[in-house]
């Protein structure tokens, strides 16, 4: 979720104004928007009363049918020539259950989505994701500790200053397994359908 200790109040708030704004500009219905997104309507409405706390999957799945990015639904997203985010409007979209964080910290704007995140995982952390639309790909930097990334059945340990580039079409997650603090920065590139080259 943008879990319990995430900057849920100014989120909802930000996600409230910004989903509805999109919808109408697309002149949506929340029934189609729902069947669009496979986000039931009844979550829909909440999170345009500003009432519901939605997982960061479920922003991907509004962003992608709405044509938009997470980035561009919390206000990050890159405006023409420079558009600068500064630290107290970075917002926090995980918290984990040991204190771990993931902050989104800038993005681009549209459907070629491409974003920069900063994770700090606390032992034993992990967060799952169901897999991004097809042909979309991660980059991971860590600086500390060390990454467990799992991609369907393939499980690969990152130390500290090694990279890598990943397919996150699958159900994936990131875990730290280790018995000291993990940050790592990611970068995820999610292209519309016609530009993804198989």
């Amino acid at each position: 979720m943008t879990d319990p200790g995430a900057d849920a109040e100014s989120i909802s708030a930000a996600l409230a104004s910004r989903l509805k704004q999109h919808r109408k500009q697309q002149k949506l219905s929340l029934d189609e928007l729902s069947r669009r997104a496979g986000v039931s309507k009844g979550m829909l409405v909440e999170i345009e009363k500003g009432s519901a706390n939605p997982s960061i999957a479920i922003l991907c799945k509004l962003a992608a049918a709405l044509g938009i990015s997470v980035a561009d639904i919390v206000n990050v997203a890159s405006a023409p020539a420079i558009h600068i985010i500064e630290q107290a409007d970075i917002p926090l979209l995980w918290r984990g259950p040991g204190g771990g964080s993931a902050r989104l910290l800038a993005g681009s704007s549209g459907p070629d989505m491409v974003e920069l995140w900063r994770w700090e995982m606390h032992p034993g952390e992990v967060f799952t994701s169901p897999g991004h639309s097809q042909g979309t790909f991660e980059l991971f930097h860590v600086e500390q500790g060390e990454l467990q990334l799992c991609v369907g059945d393939v499980v690969h340990t990152l130390r500290a200053g090694t990279a890598a580039v990943a397919r996150t079409d699958a159900p994936h997650h990131y875990a730290n397994q280790s018995d000291e603090l993990l940050v790592f920065t990611m970068t995820v590139a999610e292209l519309s359908p016609w530009r993804v080259i198989k």
